[in-house]
């Protein structure tokens, strides 16, 4: 076993939840070539990483997308990636896209070992699995961690990975000199979105943004703390909502920094507040302090990993129905969200301050 494919077409908390395995493979196989297929969205997580030698950032929604524009340009793509993936060679895939169509094409390139999760009977085309029915009694990375058993290999690297690259540091800290932000001020980003990849779902695990705008305002009078907005485009009207709210003037950059830009302004950061999504997850890689708020997740399978109630302040609501993620379906809510709503300012600012008091890496 020479050569790993590592494929995971879903968001960035995922794709981050895989770099333990990265990392394991390479301690376990130094010499290994890692390939990672992920869908383009997430390229920038990825890219800078020593581990992997082989990038493929286009997944089956991605090439939907290109699809509908041109039938064309859509099969074209679709024939591209497919040369690559064969060209390389692979010995083994491992799957985690929980779709049968990602293994079929393994099998079609010449991957002969392709493992991974039977979930609902999609993993026909896999040589080696291990039946699935959802990520639900442990986190999700000790999940993907349990498919290097089947290649021999016994996880003890957890920590999840990521790399900002140079030149996006001093990008980024250029900009923050442009903006007026000094060596030695204290900055907090505030995610008041965070949940892109649930798409029309994400107002769901959203936090009312009314309260990020008290919460903002009591850093700023209680600590004179400067506050960076961050979330991409489809995340402005939320954010123009909390910005609307408050007495004190933030830095506002939501929309406008790329996800390799995004990385390295949150590397800059004392604390991040958000709520649970893939920025979170940025974050903890980065070892950065964070306090997220949970709602309809359970933080147990997709909260900050390793658990580190020193580092990591996980707000969440004692509702009988939350979570009511589960089986990877959304429920519908019947009490409005009670379980974010019912979080209340003047917790999630007494979290900020027990981070702020921890005085190490501050």
């Amino acid at each position: 076993m020479k050569k790993f494919l590592i494929v995971n077409p879903f968001g960035i908390g995922d794709v981050l939840f895989t770099t333990p395995v990265i990392s394991n493979i390479k301690d376990a196989h130094p010499d290994a070539i890692i390939g990672y297929w992920c869908n383009e969205r997430v390229r920038g997580i990825l890219e800078g990483n020593p581990d992997i030698d082989k990038l493929f950032a286009l997944s089956r929604g991605d090439i939907k997308k290109i699809y509908a524009k041109s039938k064309w340009e859509g099969i074209s793509k679709s024939l591209s990636l497919f040369l690559r993936l064969r060209k390389e060679k692979f010995d083994v895939a491992l799957d985690y896209s929980l779709d049968h169509r990602y293994g079929l094409l393994c099998k079609l390139a010449g991957i002969k070992r392709r493992i991974g999760f039977n979930y609902k009977n999609r993993g026909r085309f896999l040589t080696d699995k291990l039946d699935l029915v959802s990520y639900s009694d442990k986190h999700a990375v000790e999940y993907y961690l349990g498919l290097l058993k089947l290649i021999t290999i016994k996880p003890h690297i957890f920590k999840l990975s990521l790399h900002v690259r140079e030149n996006y540091k001093k990008i980024i800290s250029k900009k923050l000199v442009n903006y007026g932000i000094a060596d030695n001020d204290l900055l907090i980003g505030i995610l008041p979105g965070a949940g892109g990849s649930w798409g029309l779902d994400a107002s769901f695990k959203h936090w009312p943004a009314l309260n990020f705008a008290n919460l903002a305002d009591k850093l700023v009078q209680n600590y004179n703390a400067k506050i960076i907005i961050l979330g991409d485009h489809t995340e402005r009207p939320i954010a123009n909502a909390m910005i609307s709210g408050m007495k004190e003037k933030p830095l506002d950059l939501v929309g406008k920094t790329s996800l390799q830009e995004l990385v390295a302004i949150i590397d800059k950061l004392h604390i991040l507040v958000t709520n649970d999504g893939g920025p979170l997850h940025i974050g903890v890689a980065l070892n950065k302090k964070t306090l997220s708020l949970f709602g309809p997740v359970d933080p147990m399978v997709y909260g900050p990993y390793p658990p580190d109630k020193e580092r990591h302040i996980v707000l969440k609501s004692s509702l009988e129905c939350s979570p009511c993620y589960n089986n990877f379906r959304l429920a519908p809510c019947l009490n409005n969200k009670e379980c974010l709503r019912g979080i209340g300012v003047e917790r999630v600012f007494e979290g900020v301050s027990r981070l702020l008091s921890r005085k190490e890496n501050i």
